[in-house]
């Protein structure tokens, strides 16, 4: 009798990248899905295809993913999602395979939410490529879920939160080096929690 609790679907999005080299565009499958941990959900956002391509080879760890997954129906705002950094060099010109990303969405309110593939980001060899859904995609998955108590998620919510963190040269420097793509973007998640959070700005 009742409704079931999640519908998924891979849901082809048109991805159009402005990179160093000028516009790129492909369209990949987005596979989303949930685990419910707690009051909380793992989410994890999977690519079928490529979506952008380098002009040079990108050598083993030289790649760091990021997305942020769009939230609607009773719910809204943005879920930061990321993933390691590839673990195989990535020849020139070929396109480029995403990890799968993930993150977690705590819900702030109860009902049924939608779940739709938001702005790729790709940081490669000091570089940044921004990669845009273009067609308008159908959301990927559906849940229906409770308000945690307490009601204290405000992560996903704030105005702006489709902004991720922009730190110049030095923040490719870290994700390239000593502390590797994992550590890097499990930061770099910190970074939009804690901003969020804090919501006066500094000066």
């Amino acid at each position: 009798m009742a409704a079931p609790a999640a519908h998924a679907e891979v849901v082809d999005v048109d991805y159009q990248c402005q990179t160093p080299i000028g516009p790129k565009g492909a369209v990949s499958p987005i596979d989303i899905k949930a685990v419910r941990s707690g009051s909380s959900f793992k989410l994890t956002m999977s690519f079928e295809k490529g979506v952008s391509s380098s002009p040079v080879e990108l050598g083993k760890g030289a790649m760091n993913p990021s997305a942020l997954i769009k939230l609607g129906g009773a719910d809204s705002g943005t879920v930061p999602v990321s993933g390691p950094a590839n673990a195989e060099a990535v020849p020139a010109n070929t396109p480029i395979k995403i990890n799968d990303l993930s993150g977690t969405y705590t819900p702030k309110k109860t009902g049924k939410v939608t779940f739709t593939a938001g702005v790729l980001t790709i940081k490669a060899l000091g570089t940044t490529t921004t990669c845009t859904p273009k067609n308008n995609p159908k959301p990927s998955l559906e849940l229906d879920v409770q308000a945690a108590a307490g009601g204290g998620g405000g992560s996903q919510s704030a105005s702006g939160s489709g902004e991720l963190p922009k730190t110049g040269p030095l923040d490719s420097a870290i994700a390239l080096g000593t502390l590797g793509g994992t550590v890097f973007l499990a930061g770099a998640a910190g970074v939009l929690w804690l901003t969020r959070r804090g919501a006066r700005p500094a000066s």
